[in-house]
């Protein structure tokens, strides 16, 4: 059985970070949710439990980030970008200092906490900001390299993690590619390309809709920022549709990266968000939550039959 994205990062943080010691870690109090607390036990020098303070704990990642350390900042998504928002943007987006924000808990999995704790907007708020980039977790094996990526790679980044268990969609041992998304699945009459949560279920739906006879890519688009505009283009000809699926608001997200490169190059086709409406969402069970905010395979391959209607 797959394991959960936080439990995948954790170990991560174990077994690239344990013989790098320049990889510290920091965790505003939520250690046993967002699993940096196995960096803890393995590593408890280079650990630091700031307490209920996202903005301090920015701003101690710069510190350490200049003097050569390489620090992962740990606690819910929601708060990340907004109590330290202002330690990012000065240390990491203006300054480049080399800090790895992870955001978890996104989108709506951290569910029976509710609306105060749903993170439905962080990647609007991230991939605005200069000099970061931006990523989401998009199963095991994803996220294992997304976390020996960011100790390899120098500059600000943030990662969008996840409470849950993502379907596995890779073999091990996958490579990936900073700025370059990952064909799943190629078909000719749409396109779906989605992140996260939402790539599992653009999977499931490419199926249902192959049994319709709806030949449709999925495309993997892990990596917001830098963007693969050249895959976007490329796919968005070749099919003539293009329904973007995530886990966040469909305002400034995936989707509207999309649109963005599709408009400033005139890419002229029918083009559909599945995401979160502009609201805030409920309490709940997660799988309930996902389905009535139209985040669940019939919402993609409704979004879809509705995008190639309009070919």
């Amino acid at each position: 059985m797959a394991k959960a994205i936080r439990e995948i990062y954790g170990e991560a943080l174990v077994k690239y970070g344990r013989d790098n010691p320049d990889v510290v870690v920091l965790d505003a109090d939520v250690s046993s949710s967002t699993r940096s607390g196995l960096f803890q036990a393995a590593c408890p020098e280079r650990f630091f439990n700031v307490g209920v303070a996202e903005a301090n704990m920015t701003g101690m990642a710069a510190g350490l980030a200049s003097v050569g350390k390489i620090p992962f900042v740990n606690t819910f998504a929601t708060f990340l970008i907004t109590n330290g928002l202002l330690a990012a943007r000065v240390f990491g987006s203006y300054s480049g200092l080399n800090i790895k924000l992870m955001g978890a808990y996104t989108g709506l999995s951290d569910a029976y906490d509710g609306p105060t704790h749903h993170a439905i907007e962080d990647i609007a708020v991230m991939r605005a900001l200069p000099n970061f980039r931006v990523y989401v977790a998009n199963d095991e094996v994803g996220t294992d390299w997304l976390v020996r990526h960011a100790i390899k790679s120098k500059g600000p980044m943030y990662i969008r993690l996840s409470r849950d268990v993502f379907p596995t969609l890779y073999e091990p041992g996958t490579k990936f590619e900073e700025g370059k998304g990952k064909i799943l699945r190629q078909g000719k009459d749409a396109a779906i390309i989605a992140c996260g949560r939402m790539l599992g279920m653009a999977v499931e739906a490419s199926k249902i809709l192959s049994s319709e006879g709806i030949d449709v890519t999925v495309v993997d688009m892990f990596t917001i920022k830098p963007l693969d505009a050249e895959l976007i283009t490329e796919t968005a000809k070749s099919t003539g549709a293009v329904v973007t699926a995530e886990e966040h608001s469909v305002i400034g997200g995936l989707g509207g990266a999309v649109a963005e490169v599709l408009a400033t190059r005139r890419v002229c086709v029918p083009l559909g968000f599945v995401g979160i409406a502009d609201c805030h969402a409920e309490c709940g069970a997660y799988s309930e939550l996902l389905a009535k905010y139209g985040l669940d395979v019939p919402a993609v391959v409704a979004k879809v039959r509705e995008t190639l209607a309009k070919k």
